[in-house]
């Protein structure tokens, strides 16, 4: 087969990764991708936003089916564009991708699908906002209704850093469009994971679950990322999982159902873990990252045929790997407000073996030799093993095979996992 994958962080490069190691695959092609992928894929300096010249890539190269990576082009509708023109896509329709696009839109999904999710209020203005927190209890959690890469939910401790979130959202437009209308939520107590599942809107097929390091610094301190490293699987009782699928994903997809809504593709539920089970706090359209990189690993089908088959619309019954990964995150100095491109990347970016390689989100070849930052987060140490413990050993030890100045990692990645395996 031939695959096309749109995108060009590390998620792209996880799933092009393991698209590489299926037997079905022949051809990898992404656009635009990024220099890592070189090895693996043939890389095209075309934009999603181009709905021809990607058709026009799809029938030039025989493309037998697409793999959406970002969020913006699902929100977008390109799917529905693609499918119009008889083209397969792993990825939720425009209107299913509304469940990512708009949180004021997914809190009221949920509410109508009877799934627990925390109390909120839509606000629009700074008063608004003010007046609103009187019947809620601090910390204050205020969510940007669109799509922010990642920087729209802000946690306030105060009603002056609340006040101070809302004027940057609606006076100051810090966000665009995207903060013109907002959550004001109350906060939830708990521990967080990663639920992701294939579903062909009817069915799903649920992968390892995943557990993400949202904070920049060790001991889950300093501001909220895109995610600083992953581990997984993370072993959960079969009571509580018997919660989140009967709670959460099938009042979940009777509501896909009910709207009419085509989605053949990932849904990804970020949950919070209470002392009354789990409440969800928001759905995402796609894979997650960096959750990807530590779950496709684990995937002992033909990746290939799993992804054919669900744009198709069918579910292949998932086998895993006996085994654990784990990912630790390398970011740019000044992530993630203000990250710093082109600083020198010291190692070789390619160095792997069996049980630990980079994947490549945001850096790019300068010489035939050197290599530079060129995003928020740069590369991904994967570290793969028997045990979880294994699997984190060897995602650092492959980190120490690259630096550069001012290089951001967390030390900590999995500890409380290996420390505290039966807490959940």
């Amino acid at each position: 087969m031939k695959v096309l994958v749109l995108g060009q962080g590390g998620r792209e490069h996880a799933i092009v990764h393991a698209l590489s190691r299926s037997p079905s695959v022949r051809e990898i092609h992404v656009a635009p991708g990024n220099d890592g992928m070189s090895r693996q894929a043939v890389c095209h300096a075309v934009s999603w936003k181009d709905t021809d010249k990607i058709l026009q890539l799809c029938l030039k190269n025989e493309i037998d089916f697409v793999i959406i990576g970002p969020e913006d082009p699902l929100v977008d509708g390109l799917a529905d564009r693609l499918r119009e023109r008889g083209v397969l896509v792993v990825g939720p329709s425009g209107h299913g991708a509304r469940l990512e696009g708009s949180k004021i839109y997914c809190k009221n999904f949920m509410a109508e699908a009877g799934i627990p999710t925390a109390r909120y209020k839509v606000v629009h203005t700074v008063s608004a906002t003010m007046e609103a927190a009187r019947s809620f209890t601090p910390p204050y959690v205020l969510k940007a209704d669109g799509l922010a890469a990642g920087k729209g939910v802000l946690i306030c401790h105060t009603l002056e850093q609340l006040r101070s979130g809302a004027v940057d959202f609606f006076e100051k437009q810090t966000l665009g469009t995207a903060g013109t209308s907002a959550l004001l939520e109350q906060f939830t107590p708990g521990w967080e994971l990663s639920y992701l599942v294939l579903t062909n809107g009817q069915d799903f097929q649920a992968l390892p679950i995943a557990q993400d390091h949202k904070r920049l610094s060790d001991h889950d301190e300093g501001p909220n990322t895109g995610g600083m490293g992953t581990v997984a699987p993370l072993r959960i009782s079969p009571e509580l999982q018997k919660q989140i699928d009967e709670k959460i994903m099938i009042p979940c997809l009777r509501n896909l159902q009910k709207h009419g809504i085509v989605y053949r593709g990932v849904l990804f539920m970020g949950l919070m873990i209470t002392d009354a089970g789990p409440s969800l706090l928001e759905i995402n359209c796609r894979f997650g990252d960096p959750e990807t990189q530590v779950l496709l690993p684990l995937i002992e089908n033909d990746f290939g045929q799993v992804m054919k088959s669900l744009a198709t619309g069918q579910l292949v019954p998932l086998k895993f790997r006996p085994m654990s990964a784990a990912c630790v995150v390398m970011a740019a100095p000044g992530y993630p407000s203000d990250p710093k491109k082109g600083v020198l990347i010291h190692g070789n970016v390619f160095d792997e073996t069996p049980s630990s390689y980079f994947i490549v989100a945001g850096a790019k070849k300068e010489s035939s030799s050197s290599w530079v930052t060129n995003g928020g987060r740069v590369l991904c140490a994967i570290g793969l093993g028997g045990s979880l413990k294994e699997a984190i050993d060897n995602a650092y030890v492959q980190k120490a095979k690259a630096d550069w100045a001012g290089v951001l990692v967390r030390s900590d990645i999995g500890k409380k996992q290996i420390t505290s395996p039966n807490e959940h």
